[in-house]
């Protein structure tokens, strides 16, 4: 290879990283639906973190029976290794979400795969905690159940086990739906529009 031969594949190589004004527009189009992602992960690890707290007083604030103190937070600690496991992980997405510049293709591809990434990793948290909601659910049955004359743990009614069984379904189900939509109405709807964005790129 000569030096022509050099020269050309230099500038024509450089010629692939050069970003034209309007592509840059917009690529910087996507750090709108960005900014949005960005504040509302950070409202949600505030509120998380607030709720986590909250619910270890719940004991204290609705006086529960003494019988019941010991168990709820057995289960509270492993629900916060759960949540704290989570909302690091969370926690160190936002501090790379603050860290980018979308300036080229590449950022713009790798921000939107994290971004997609951290959406799946955010319902799969919601999914964890649902066999907690199920506990306390549970929980909150037998000690209704328990206060009625003559009740004992394995003389259950018909009735009152397809009450369990109903109120367990319905919760998990709920619970899908609801992860679902809020998922996609905080943070599934902005990535959508930064897919856009990338897609516009693909066709030009």
């Amino acid at each position: 290879m000569d030096f022509k031969d050099i020269q050309n594949a230099w500038n024509n190589e450089k010629a692939e990283n050069i970003i034209l004004p309007d592509n840059l527009e917009k690529i910087k189009s996507a750090n709108t639906p960005l900014d949005k992602i960005r504040k509302n992960l950070k409202k949600e690890l505030l509120y998380q973190s607030v709720s986590v707290a909250f619910i270890g007083f719940i004991p204290c604030l609705y006086a529960f029976p003494e019988k019941w103190i010991a168990p709820f937070y057995l289960f509270f600690s492993i629900f916060v290794a759960v949540c704290v496991y989570y909302l690091v992980k969370l926690y160190f997405f936002y501090k790379r979400l603050n860290k980018i510049t979308l300036s080229t293709k590449d950022s713009l591809y790798e921000t939107y795969f994290d971004i997609r990434l951290n959406m799946e990793l955010y319902k799969t948290f919601g999914f964890a905690l649902t066999p907690f909601v199920i506990l306390f659910l549970i929980g909150f049955l037998y000690d209704k159940f328990s206060k009625q004359p003559g009740f004992q743990l394995n003389d259950f009614s018909n009735s009152q086990l397809i009450s369990v069984f109903t109120v367990v379904t319905f919760s998990i189900l709920s619970m899908g739906l609801a992860l679902e939509w809020w998922v996609h109405h905080f943070y599934g709807k902005y990535a959508k529009e930064i897919k856009m964005v990338i897609d516009q790129l693909k066709e030009e």
